[in-house]
């Protein structure tokens, strides 16, 4: 039986690569392979060390690289979800050079929209470890554009959206007027514009309605915001929502939103093309990249709530193009589903074990 270190974030909170490494886990382990995952966000312990900047981090580190170093011991391969940032120095970097150490392959999975900001700083830093590597993937054309740039080559594996637990529900015809954001409240993600622009829809759509799904620091300010434009009786903050709830949030929801001012390769579209829902985002980084604007989506500038009330009229307004666009994210969910994905991947892992290997991951 082949063995991996899966080495990444896991929920909580529900972000996107945390929900990527522990859907990525299920699903080796479902291929027969012994997958053993080492958490870079590990719980603290004790817990109240988290409270206590400065330190905290050497906390969780050390237990970290303990692991790391275990794992690596049981492990033919290394998976490893990498970010830009402190993330890449503190735990993407020192699991490369001790696979390095341990003498087995590791392929990095680099994901983030940050990915050329943070390369135009560090890049040198980044190939220093990379060279160690044996492979890089990344989620999307876009990041594989970014790291070209920087003489950094990659492979494209696309995120994973599980095409059986989100389905199409019932036509747009009989669906309630509310827009899904499942985004989580951080500036980046840019919560603000998608409550200012419901304000916008309201003016043609009194009915319209927001349900916003995610937690962060912004949670105050947003609602503040809802208030002071007296929204609140339309604008519904779900929180945090466990990853086995999502199917059920993308049920009530006639569109989903995404006014993300940084992207990547968001699981929260995927999620919504999977799950038949209309999508309108901005045209940010790696989006359009993924869905073609009036094809499967339809693509607005970041930070314009009038492009974006618009965007979001026509939808509900037109019930033949929120079919079309359906359809057609139904089938770019569907390119992203395992049965599409496990054979790129795979072939990953046999090239970075080589000829010693060779009949490995069939």
């Amino acid at each position: 039986m082949m063995r991996i270190a899966l080495v990444g974030p896991l929920p909580p909170p529900s972000g996107g690569m945390a929900n990527q490494t522990l859907q990525l886990s299920r699903l080796l382990s479902q291929e027969n392979i012994d997958v053993e995952t080492v958490q870079v966000n590990a719980p603290y312990s004790p817990a109240w060390i988290g409270q206590v900047r400065g330190i905290r981090a050497l906390f969780r580190l050390v237990p970290y690289l303990a692991n790391l170093w275990r794992a690596f011991g049981r492990a033919d391969i290394v998976h490893l979800m990498a970010n830009s940032g402190w993330s890449w120095h503190l735990f993407s970097a020192p699991a490369i050079w001790l696979a390095r150490v341990r003498g087995i392959p590791l392929v990095v999975n680099y994901r983030g929209g940050y990915a050329r900001e943070f390369l135009q700083k560090q890049s040198g830093v980044v190939a220093l470890s990379m060279k160690r590597a044996a492979s890089l993937v990344v989620p999307s054309r876009f990041l594989h554009q970014v790291f070209d740039e920087f003489g950094l080559p990659s492979r494209v594996v696309p995120n994973i959206v599980d095409v059986e637990r989100f389905r199409p529900a019932a036509s747009m015809g009989g669906r309630p007027p509310v827009i899904l954001v499942s985004r989580n409240l951080e500036p980046i993600y840019d919560n603000a514009t998608a409550i200012r622009a419901l304000k916008q829809l309201k003016q043609d759509m009194p009915e319209a309605r927001l349900l916003i799904a995610g937690s962060g620091p912004e949670a105050e300010n947003l609602k503040k915001l809802a208030e002071d434009m007296k929204l609140q009786s339309s604008v519904e903050f779900a929180g945090r929502v466990p990853t086995e709830d999502m199917p059920a949030l993308y049920a009530r929801a006639g569109i989903a939103l995404n006014p993300s001012r940084v992207d990547n390769m968001p699981n929260s579209v995927l999620e919504a093309l999977a799950a038949g829902i209309p999508v309108v985002s901005t045209n940010v980084g790696g989006v359009p990249f993924i869905v073609e604007h009036e094809k499967n989506a339809l693509l607005v500038p970041p930070g314009d709530e009038v492009a974006m009330a618009n965007a979001l009229l026509r939808v509900f307004r037109d019930e033949s193009l929120a079919e079309r666009l359906t359809a057609e994210g139904r089938k770019t969910a569907e390119s992203c589903a395992w049965p599409s994905v496990r054979e790129t991947l795979f072939q990953v892992y046999r090239d970075a074990l080589g000829e010693k290997m060779s009949g490995a991951f069939q």
